[in-house]
């Protein structure tokens, strides 16, 4: 496969699918205290960091240098800008962990400006207004990625740090329901004669207004008061709305087509976080920070590097008995990760080992399946 053909799922999704279970497997030893600490990030600092801004992005990028390039009819980076962009991801992976610190805080930086410039280009020049929502995010996340680095650093208040996490898996989570919103409904129809799936704009309105307010007020939260009942009302108008939206996209449909179920599957998960966010104060951040990372991010990043890299190869769109089996362990993950909260502290420990082994078995399943078909050409022949 030539270098210059390559599109950005190739390289993003290989190296997403390395770090994904490489970080997790190393997270598990140091969980453990098994393993000396980083010099720059380290513990659970670099675990939440990483699964958002390295794994996370990883994924996203993929999705996005390859989508665009769909949506506008525009190039996105090839060749050698393309792999500079991943040398530039994978540089900042390797020095938030060996520092030094303000030069891992820099070159971490710089990667989603630099994704924001590669998707940005096609963008304006096709005069694509749709898909500015998604610079928005991309620039929100930015500001959100320094604000971590420079509370880590010590030049803002420490706290800032937890607040700058929890509010990249928010904006993450929005454009994860603007993208969900796109992909399951059209490829529910495309696939599915005679189905109908459908979007109701109060509905969007509704789905998307909650996720910007809340958002809003985990900013707000560590500068004033957000009264308990206003947070808890708007988890829990969130996540109706967020039901009602996907079953309005007809997820009963899908159950003979492996490869349509696994997308509503994840998707069923946000509700479910959100519910589970409501009870916070009750149950702990924990919970719901899983089920919605775990079960409902990960597991439709999952299914979409499954079927961008089939279709995108010029293979059927069709689940192999090994894509199912590596989506459900993935699910299963979510599912002991999140029960992890509510048993014993006796058995939290090795529960949480537990699902970092299926964590690592998903992925490491994904690999071995989709490494080839990342690493040669299309077997079409065609370009990409």
């Amino acid at each position: 496969m030539k270098i210059e053909n390559a599109l950005g799922f190739r390289p993003f999704y290989a190296v997403a699918g390395i770090f994904a279970t490489v970080a997790v497997g190393y997270w598990l030893f140091a969980y453990r205290g098994a393993l000396p600490p980083g010099n720059y990030l380290n513990g659970i600092f670099w675990h939440g960091h990483e699964m958002v801004f390295g794994f996370a992005i990883a994924v996203m990028s993929g999705f996005l240098l390859t989508a665009v390039r769909n949506w506008t009819g525009r190039p996105t980076p090839t060749g050698y800008s393309l792999a500079a962009l991943v040398l530039l991801w994978g540089t900042a992976r390797v020095l938030v962990v060996t520092g030094p610190a303000m030069l891992a805080a820099l070159v971490d930086v710089l990667f989603i400006p630099a994704l924001m410039i590669a998707i940005a280009v096609p963008i304006f020049r096709s005069r694509n207004q749709r898909n500015y929502k998604i610079l928005v995010l991309l620039g929100l996340l930015a500001v959100s990625h320094v604000a971590y680095h420079m509370a880590f650093l010590g030049s803002f208040p420490s706290w800032l740090n937890h607040t700058a996490v929890i509010v990249a898996i928010e904006l993450i989570t929005i454009l994860y329901a603007l993208v969900a919103g796109r992909v399951i409904p059209a490829f529910t129809r495309n696939a599915i004669p005679g189905s109908e799936p459908r979007h109701a704009m109060w509905l969007e309105v509704l789905s998307f207004g909650s996720l910007i307010l809340i958002t809003a007020a985990t900013v707000a939260s560590d500068w004033v008061v957000v009264p308990a009942i206003l947070s808890m009302t708007l988890f829990v108008v969130a996540a109706v709305a967020h039901l009602f939206r996907l079953a309005l996209w007809q997820p009963q449909v899908t159950l003979a087509n492996p490869l349509l179920w696994m997308m509503p599957v994840s998707y069923s998960w946000l509700p479910a976080a959100l519910l589970l966010r409501a009870l916070a104060p009750t149950i702990g951040d924990q919970v719901w920070i899983h089920a919605l990372t775990t079960g409902a991010v990960s597991g439709l990043m999952l299914a979409m590097m499954m079927r961008s890299t089939l279709g995108h190869t010029g293979r059927e769109l069709v689940a192999s008995r090994t894509d199912i089996s590596a989506f459900l362990v993935l699910q299963l993950a979510a599912a002991i990760r999140v029960v992890a909260s509510f048993v014993p502290a006796s058995l939290h420990a090795p529960f949480v080992n537990v699902s970092g082994v299926f964590w690592v078995l998903a992925f490491g399943v994904f690999l071995l399946r989709y490494m080839p078909m990342l690493t040669r050409p299309r077997i079409d022949g065609r370009p990409g």
